[in-house]
C-alpha cells in the first residue's frame, strides 16, 4: 500500500463499493498497482483515476469496456 496515502486508502474504503472506479481502486490499493499505470492504460488524467477510486466520480460510458476488462486482468484474491 505504500503508493497511496491513507487519506486515498481511507476515501475508497468508504465510497459506494458499487461503483466500477471504486472496486478498481480497490484492487489497485491491494495490489500496489500505482494511479500511472491506471492513467496510462486508460489514456485518461491521474486527477481522474484518483476520482474513481473516491467514487467523486463514476467511469465515463465510453470507458466503461476498457475498465471492466482492466478489472477482470486482476488475479481473484479478493
Amino acid at each position: 500500500m505504500h503508493n497511496y496515502s491513507v487519506k486515498v486508502v481511507e476515501l475508497n474504503s468508504t465510497a459506494n463499493q458499487d461503483l466500477l472506479g471504486v472496486q478498481i481502486g480497490r484492487l489497485c490499493i491491494f495490489h500496489n498497482v500505482s494511479v500511472i499505470t491506471v492513467a496510462g492504460y486508460m489514456n485518461v488524467s491521474k486527477a481522474t483515476v484518483y476520482k474513481w477510486f473516491s467514487g467523486r466520480s463514476d467511469i465515463s460510458k465510453h470507458l466503461r469496456d476498457k475498465a471492466q476488462a482492466y478489472y477482470r486482468s486482476f488475479p481473484l484474491s479478493q
